[in-house]
Formats: structure tokens, sequence, C-alpha cells
């Protein structure tokens, strides 16, 4: 998953993007509110973590240009204005949750968490294409019932596949939720995962869908 976390308070944007680089998101972390209004255009990530007091646009500014221009990325509020008219200000104007400050890291990814379950349709934290399980609490991977250890980066892409499992992801897609959309991608690092991913799994778990992308089966072998 890719997420825009918005926040200028840099010990604390520091702390969260760690918690989230532990927990296998890949984070592009933006301090103003210009760049963010910009970086959420683009469309690319999966789930914003905004502010509110920022500099050069509030966050309640952001979020209702957003939806006004039809940016749908679900949105987690962080805040300290903890009174509940600026909680209900929040969700009116398009917010999916609402988090105050000081909160426990723990209790961010258990957000991050439900809210991935709700984009997905999923009841549960897990995902499961025929005999390849994802767990999203535990990031424990099961392929025919047997665990595979994976790599941060190599956990990312799965779960970006699996997610959309039964249709072809494009590539740009891909390279935006693994590395960001502020980072140059090496030509070949893709490949170069998704080969490392399919010897771990099987060969035929990834299939790759030529100058376009790939796709993991519903039922794969």
């Amino acid at each position: 998953m890719h997420i825009i976390l918005v926040e200028d308070d840099l010990e604390l944007g520091a702390a969260i993007q760690r918690a989230l680089d532990r927990l296998s998101y890949t984070v592009t972390w933006i301090t103003d509110g210009t760049e963010a209004i910009a970086a959420m255009q683009e469309q690319t990530a999966d789930l914003v973590l905004l502010d509110l007091g920022l500099p050069g646009k509030d966050g309640l500014d952001i979020l209702t240009e957003a939806r006004r221009n039809d940016i749908r990325t679900p949105v987690l509020i962080l805040t300290a204005r903890d009174a509940v008219q600026a909680r209900v200000h929040g969700l009116d104007a398009g917010a999916d949750d609402y988090l105050t400050k000081p909160f426990h890291l723990d209790e961010l990814g258990a957000r991050i968490r439900s809210l991935t379950r709700r984009m997905q349709g999923l009841a549960a934290n897990r995902i499961e294409a025929g005999a390849l399980c994802l767990d999203l609490a535990t990031l424990e991977v099961t392929f025919r019932g047997n665990r595979v250890d994976l790599t941060r980066r190599e956990m990312s892409l799965l779960q970006t596949l699996m997610e959309r499992s039964g249709r072809v992801v494009r590539r740009d897609t891909l390279e935006s939720s693994l590395y960001g959309s502020d980072r140059v991608v090496t030509d070949g690092a893709l490949d170069v995962l998704v080969h490392s991913l399919r010897r771990k799994l099987s060969f035929d778990t990834i299939q790759n869908v030529r100058a376009f992308g790939y796709m993991i089966p519903r039922e794969p072998r």
C-alpha cells in the first residue's frame, strides 16, 4: 500500500514514517499543504494520512478541494483538534476516519488496517486467493499451508496484487505503490522483484501480461 503522509511536525512525521515502514507500507511524506493537494491529484496513493494544521493550506481546505475534484482516495485525519465539532467538520468534509493526537502508533496501524478492509470489502484481516493467504494484522503469508518469509518490498507487492486478484495491475501502478511517486525506479527493478516473489511461491502464481502489468489469478495453483 502506498500512503501519503501529510504532517509538518518533523519528529512526529519521522516516527510515523518509521512505523509504517516496519508495517511494509510505502510512504510519501509531505510537510506542506499546497504540495499535499498536488500529490493527491495524481491519485497514485491508496490512503492519505492528513494533518489539519499545515503551512501553505489548511488540512480541511485540502480535503474539501480533493472531494470537490472527485478525488476518492480514503483520508484518515490526524490532528490535535479534539473538539466534537472539529471531528464533525472533518467527517462532513469527506474524511473516512479521524484520529486525535496524541495517539499510539499501534492504534494508527489498526485504523489503517480497518480502512484497508473497508476499501476491499473484507470482513476479516485476511486476503485469500486460492491456496495463497495474507494476514493483514500479522503480515504472515502462507501458501499451500506453508508459511512464506518475504522482504518488506515483496510483501508490499504481494498485498497490492492480492487486493486486486483476478485483475491486471498496471506496471506504473505497482511501481508507484512500491516505491512512491517521488522516487526514480531503476529499469527492471519491478521484474526482479516479481521474479524473487515467484521463486518463494510458484512461478505460475503471478502472471505477466506483456507490456502492461501483472496479476494474481483468483485461484492460483
